[in-house]
């Protein structure tokens, strides 16, 4: 896929997205400062920037929980170059979920789907996680060889310390650290429960959405440096995956820079360990067929 066998070289970006307004609506786009990102996002768009950005390859995450748009982007990974695993979405709280992660499995594209993703963030309640109905779904993505990316906010982390506990054969994905307070330069308790999850083995977190939780207009590399330095020591860099969140980035940066500043955050790593989290860390956890 990527042309190369040469590992040292690659960078995956194992966190992007992409939407086509004419399709279907992203209700979570509304006011006036998520404004910019009420547009379509296409791949072709993404693809010009990876390729700027020297990016190999990139993992298409959910956006929405409709049950359409995970065959959608299957089949766009199924036609691209870039585009090497898919996390998608299917209701985890449904008793036939382990018959439509077969489904999806044996689709056009099927092969691309590495992980089910889940938008607990906007749950009400604090312990989704651990509903016994979503726990069976959860153990369902376990028994069809996936992964599960987690996006919740911080008061969330609990219930995700307790469900990787509970579910010791699946792996789960942070997305975004959890979403830290970067904004209010606030640590605790946010990096108490992240030290209590990478405690966990079944655990991984993607270095991404740093810059969408500061300040968007005003923020500084060293802003980010605690967060980054408290997941980098809680999971180690062989638990850590790079993840731009194209387009949300676009909020408060750009492809490039995203990437750019993470390099900058995860300078102090040795050039093995560097690998790890820019290419290693993804390919090995979703299985990337690169």
């Amino acid at each position: 896929m990527t042309g190369t066998d040469d590992t040292d070289a690659w960078t995956i970006d194992a966190h992007h997205h992409v939407w086509d307004l004419s399709a279907r609506d992203q209700d979570w786009i509304t006011g006036p400062e998520l404004a910019p990102l009420r547009r379509d996002f296409t791949l072709r768009e993404l693809e010009s920037a990876a390729r700027a950005a020297a990016v190999t390859a990139t993992v298409l995450v959910q956006t929405i929980t409709v049950p359409e748009e995970t065959p959608e982007f299957l089949a766009l990974a199924a036609g691209s170059d870039l585009v090497a695993g898919v996390v998608g979405w299917t209701d985890l709280t449904s008793p036939a979920v382990a018959d439509a992660l077969a489904e999806l499995r044996e689709g056009p594209g099927g092969e691309y789907l590495v992980g089910i993703r889940h938008q607990v963030q906007g749950e009400a309640d604090p312990r989704w996680l651990t509903r016994p109905d979503v726990l069976r779904g959860l153990a369902a993505v376990a028994d069809a060889g996936l992964v599960h990316d987690l996006v919740v906010q911080p008061h969330q982390l609990p219930a995700a310390v307790e469900a990787a506990a509970r579910l010791p054969a699946l792996t789960f994905v942070l997305d975004h650290l959890g979403k830290p307070p970067i904004a209010s330069g606030e640590l605790e308790p946010w990096a108490g429960e992240i030290r209590r999850l990478a405690a966990l083995p079944n655990t991984v977190c993607k270095l991404s959405g740093l810059v969408t939780e500061a300040d968007w207009h005003s923020w500084q590399v060293a802003d980010l440096v605690p967060y980054a330095d408290t997941v980098l020591d809680a999971f180690g860099p062989e638990r850590l995956m790079y993840g731009s969140d194209w387009p949300v980035c676009r909020l408060a940066s750009d492809y490039a820079e995203v990437l750019d500043v993470a390099h900058t955050l995860m300078s102090g790593l040795g050039e093995g360990e560097h690998r790890e989290v820019f290419a290693g860390t993804a390919v090995r956890v979703y299985g990337l067929g690169i």
